[in-house]
């Protein structure tokens, strides 16, 4: 399970809810080839999924996965990844990158995490001898960081949505999942995004 093609049915999904809130004409990248945008502290940057009406940029988004044994690494890896992806983005939207005097678009961050013990045990390594640890990361296993993750790239104003998933090894190719909390669901990032693409529709009649 790697971001890539087991991630093509969410692609398919936010493709469809684009166009059935008014937006039948807008331009969905998926190939290598389109999925660049310009950054600031970096020249580009490769997203997983664009979505473009007209020459407006409407939507990004990050869709990325994990599986085990080493959800610790991978975990660290991919928050550092999506924190600087957004602080990157948003800037260069500042600095006109994308065009000037547009409304913010809809920056996404979706992960889908294996389900399995290593996942969801508590974890009791929290390596910090000079200052305590935040309170909410104390037992929490690497499923919940996840969540605390998307929480607080909420919070932050970094993606307009985030949003983790889980699902055992075995099952993910049947599109089976689950999700850690209603607020990070799979269910409320899709409303948001719905939300975003209506305004659209409004915007442009």
């Amino acid at each position: 399970m790697t971001a890539g093609k087991n991630m093509d049915g969410f692609v398919d999904l936010l493709t469809k809810v684009a166009r059935a809130n008014g937006l039948a004409n807008a331009r969905v990248c998926t190939d290598r080839a389109s999925l660049t945008l310009p950054g600031y502290y970096r020249a580009t940057k490769n997203w997983d999924l664009l979505i473009l009406n007209g020459s407006r940029l409407l939507a990004a988004v990050e869709l990325k996965s994990q599986v085990g044994p080493s959800f610790g690494n991978n975990f660290n890896n991919r928050a550092e990844e999506a924190i600087g992806t957004a602080h990157d983005f948003w800037i260069a939207y500042r600095e006109g990158a994308f065009g000037t005097d547009l409304p913010r678009p809809f920056v996404g961050w979706l992960m889908l995490v294996e389900d399995a013990p290593a996942s969801r045990a508590p974890s009791q390594r929290l390596d910090a001898p000079h200052f305590d640890v935040l309170s909410e990361f104390r037992g929490a296993s690497y499923i919940e960081r996840y969540e605390i993750l998307c929480r607080k790239l909420m919070v932050e104003n970094l993606y307009s949505y985030a949003s983790v998933m889980t699902t055992p090894r075995v099952e993910g190719s049947s599109g089976a999942y689950g999700q850690v909390s209603q607020t990070t669901s799979l269910q409320a990032f899709v409303a948001t995004f719905a939300s975003y693409a209506a305004a659209e529709a409004i915007r442009v009649q």
